[in-house]
């Protein structure tokens, strides 16, 4: 087989023979190009006539890239701002922000790249901003079974939540031990609402039945709604007398998961991850100075994640070809679900949208990543 490069020097070889020679002779002539190199006998005739058109690199047809340049760099801002969220949750969440931001002079867009930017598509974002990819880490376990009171205290699983309101929430511990469970170290009680989304964070400075308590009845002032049940693993921390006490003198709901079955807690668990994983990450945290920066962290926190990060809501699943086919709500704030909400009072939603209004994302974002590089320095 010859190469394309032999043929053409062949070709170039015999061109000026072949233009000279009569009738018979170029017959002969064109029957042996085309044994030495495989041609179809039309194109050895044109080639052998006119020679090798020139090679040019032809642009492939397709439409003209229209999300570049400033639009690009206005969503990375954004995004970023957002805290990285997938495109899921932040295309139905952008003309929200965009607002925000222009309201709080952070960004001054014209109307020409503010148009281009919502009426982006779901893959068009994921295009101009790339996979956004995290090292998996995990944490060690700190959970102790509590033999009290379990026969006392009902399970809910994961799949009884269909119906609930604003006011039951999902409650679990985060161990700040580093690589090791000995000695005494901080942990964050996380609270997530089922309903809305609803997320609060408290620093604690051990798990005691008494730290444990105590906080819970502290977060009941931050809640935009009454506290009506709590759902817990089955830790010695919260299955015990004092809350459960608690929660019959206050007729709290408190129903617990079964063993060994994290899924039972799903919402908790990824907000155990999403918020404060993502934020605080795994480092040993043990003293008074951690604590009171743990603390100024979830205060600046709460209200980001609450108000300013979109959430999506499992509505559906379905068995296809033996595949699970999950159905999610449209993305939205944890505020703007309690807006929705119709069991809200019209207080606590006008409390709500006083504060909103006086919130600046950006700001909240610098501050929350200053107070976790001072952790990390004394950590480290």
């Amino acid at each position: 087989m010859m190469s394309q490069r032999s043929k053409r020097e062949l070709a170039e070889a015999i061109r000026p023979r072949y233009l000279k020679a009569n009738k018979a002779t170029k017959e002969q002539i064109l029957n042996e190009f085309i044994a030495s190199t495989g041609y179809h006998r039309k194109y050895a005739i044109r080639l052998l006539k006119r020679g090798s058109p020139p090679r040019t690199l032809k642009k492939r047809p397709g439409r003209q890239k229209v999300y570049q340049g400033e639009v690009v760099v206005v969503l990375e801002q954004v995004w970023e701002i957002c805290g990285r969220i997938c495109s899921r949750r932040l295309k139905p969440f952008l003309p929200e922000i965009l607002t925000v931001l222009e309201r709080c002079q952070e960004l001054v867009l014209n109307e020409e790249v503010k148009r281009l930017l919502l009426s982006m598509s779901r893959a068009t974002i994921d295009r101009c901003l790339g996979p956004a990819r995290f090292e998996a880490h995990h944490g060690l376990s700190t959970t102790k079974p509590g033999t009290l009171l379990k026969q006392a205290i009902a399970v809910r699983t994961w799949s009884d939540w269909d119906d609930a309101c604003p006011g039951f929430e999902e409650i679990d511990l985060v161990a700040h031990c580093g690589e090791t469970t000995e000695g005494q170290y901080l942990n964050t009680l996380t609270m997530t609402d089922i309903c809305t989304g609803w997320i609060e964070c408290l620093a604690l400075p051990n798990k005691t039945q008494q730290a444990v308590s105590q906080a819970i009845q502290d977060v009941r002032h931050c809640l935009p709604f009454p506290l009506l049940g709590l759902d817990s693993d089955n830790g010695g921390e919260f299955i015990n007398d004092l809350l459960y006490r608690y929660c019959l003198t206050e007729q709290i709901t408190f129903t617990r998961s079964r063993p060994y079955r994290k899924n039972d807690q799903a919402h908790v668990e990824q907000k155990n991850w999403s918020v404060v994983r993502h934020t605080i990450g795994y480092d040993r945290l043990e003293t008074e100075e951690d604590l009171a920066l743990l603390t100024a962290i979830y205060a600046d926190l709460r209200l980001y994640v609450n108000f300013f990060q979109p959430v999506l809501k499992l509505i559906g699943k379905e068995q296809v070809d033996g595949k699970t086919i999950k159905k999610y709500d449209q993305a939205a704030t944890p505020y703007r679900r309690v807006l929705a909400s119709d069991q809200v009072s019209l207080e606590a939603k006008a409390r709500l949208s006083h504060a909103y209004v006086q919130l600046n994302p950006v700001v909240l974002r610098h501050r929350i990543d200053e107070k976790v590089a001072r952790l990390w320095k004394l950590v480290r």
